[in-house]
């Protein structure tokens, strides 16, 4: 094990980083449902390629609706009264989550180096962080597994009255392409902890590794029909799921645009309930008074890390008038220190874009920003003859009026504005139209206090970014959506309340 940190100041012990896997095999390639592996209906399959490289990796089964309509039915024959799964006491669950827990570490490099393959991702992320995180929300979760209760309630007149805490019923869980292993994580986790089952359609760019969650599942003893996983691609198995008349909650990650046709749906079908993790413009705000060379490092990572696909990516840096030109000067020499590359490979510090399409969007946005007049320090274009690689990329003296400076990018691209006053910064900050996270970077705690309140977003750090955990609760303000995951509050998504009454001869107290 190496150690991080120091003496002083302590930090979590991480796992010796291995090799990647070679000449790895996807053995898991089909329609998970009922603990078995299915054809789709349709005969249709999809093409998975890396997107370092460009080529095919594999074929997996294209699921659609008639597919979709199978995994629905095999959930709810699951969910069904005197069930092996709705019987099972709420300790086994949690015994359950964390045996799985136990087969997600002991494939590690398996699941890591798959990951890479297909997603693009630093194998060093994926491996030390990525398979980090999705074992500690396994394990959280399946603590709480027996210690989900109602309450009794004293009310009015000769009555018993208490609430039960009941699973929703048939989850539909919809996951995106940036952080696949993490985010099914994130789904099965809570919603198995509280008696829920599942229906989950990963990303088709990245289904590999959901797939492989599958064996891991059955070989854990959850009972059939439990979890079912089903590629596809959104407007065909995403939309059969939000329409859907007998799934009872969906949970999606993802855009705003598509988070808005699941609301729809959900609407227009049975009013299933619905939560959603959606995109950000998240703003971070660096004072003069901050220690200049850590909020350089957190304003870096909190926007680079993974090619800058992640919905919490501080896109919006706000510094202060008086250490504007430092900053900037700082940031675009971390920016060229990057070595890019095949993402399995030691030292490479950042892989592609997942696809085309997003390659392509990133590059035209910024375009944008150059004719806009926004002053590009660095970087700018492709990178490579092969893969969807772009090179780290920085803008100075970028207004709130440009594209760049409005739009989620979900990709290498630091924009640096400027500020002079308080009152200023917060307005700026909080006129978007989401409300995902923020920072602030300051040694003064009346300001860091000023902007924890202030600032309209489902998380705020002060003097650090993206630091996150199971424990703690996650989700947006505004248009970056509804609801939270993880933490105790994540499990309440997961649960019906229900009040019980019983009348009695006499109540005592």
């Amino acid at each position: 094990m190496k150690k991080q940190g120091s003496d002083s100041n302590p930090a979590p012990v991480l796992p010796a980083l291995p090799e990647p896997l070679k000449d790895l095999k996807f053995k898991y390639t089909k329609i998970f449902i009922n603990n078995e592996w299915h054809d789709s209906v349709s005969g249709k399959k999809i093409e998975v390629f890396n997107p370092a490289n460009e080529e095919k990796i594999c074929e997996v089964e294209e699921g659609d609706k008639a597919d979709v309509d199978k995994a629905v039915k095999a959930a709810r024959k699951a969910f069904e009264l005197g069930s092996p799964w709705r019987t099972m006491d709420a300790s086994e669950r949690g015994r359950l989550l964390n045996k799985l827990a136990d087969l997600v570490e002991r494939d590690r490099l398996i699941l890591a180096t798959m990951e890479a393959i297909n997603g693009g991702k630093l194998f060093s992320t994926a491996y030390l962080m990525d398979l980090g995180a999705c074992t500690k929300t396994l394990r959280y979760c399946a603590g709480w597994a027996d210690k989900i209760h109602g309450r009794t309630v004293p009310m009015d007149g000769n009555f018993f009255t208490f609430t039960r805490h009941e699973p929703i019923g048939v989850c539909g869980q919809i996951i995106p392409w940036n952080f696949p292993l993490v985010m099914f994580i994130w789904k099965i986790a809570p919603a198995l902890c509280c008696g829920n089952t599942v229906v989950v359609k990963p990303a088709e760019q990245t289904p590999l590794t959901a797939l492989y969650m599958g064996s891991l599942i059955k070989e854990a003893g959850f009972p059939p029909g439990v979890v079912n996983i089903v590629p596809g691609f959104g407007p065909t198995a995403g939309a059969a799921i939000s329409h859907h008349m007998d799934v009872d909650k969906v949970a999606f990650t993802g855009s705003t645009e598509v988070g808005k046709l699941i609301k729809e749906a959900a609407g227009k079908s049975n009013l299933k309930r619905v939560t959603l993790e959606l995109g950000g413009k998240s703003p971070n705000i660096i004072f003069a008074d901050a220690d200049l060379d850590n909020a350089v490092e957190f304003a870096h990572i909190g926007l680079f890390y993974h090619q800058g696909q992640c919905c919490i990516a501080g896109s919006r840096i706000f510094v202060e008038e008086s250490i504007y030109d430092e900053f900037v000067h700082r940031s675009v020499e971390r920016a060229k220190k990057y070595t890019l590359g095949n993402p399995l490979l030691p030292g490479v510090q950042q892989g592609p874009q997942i696809d085309k399409e997003q390659f392509q969007k990133i590059l035209e946005l910024i375009e944008s920003g150059k004719q806009e007049g926004a002053k590009l320090e660095c970087g700018g274009g492709p990178w490579g003859d092969k893969g969807y690689f772009i090179q780290p990329t920085v803008f100075s003296n970028v207004t709130d009026d440009m594209r760049i400076a409005k739009e989620e990018i979900f990709g290498p691209v630091q924009q640096i504005m400027k500020f002079k006053t308080i009152d200023e910064v917060i307005k700026r900050a909080n006129n978007t139209t989401y409300g995902l996270a923020a920072a602030v970077f300051t040694k003064d705690i009346d300001k860091a206090l000023t902007f924890a309140a202030a600032l309209q977003a489902g998380t705020v750090w002060v003097n650090c970014y993206s630091a996150m955990s199971a424990q703690c609760p996650f989700g947006g303000f505004k248009m970056s959506g509804n609801g939270r995951e993880m933490g105790e509050y994540g499990l309440h998504e997961y649960t019906e309340v229900k009040t019980v009454t019983i009348k009695i001869p006499q109540k005592n107290s």
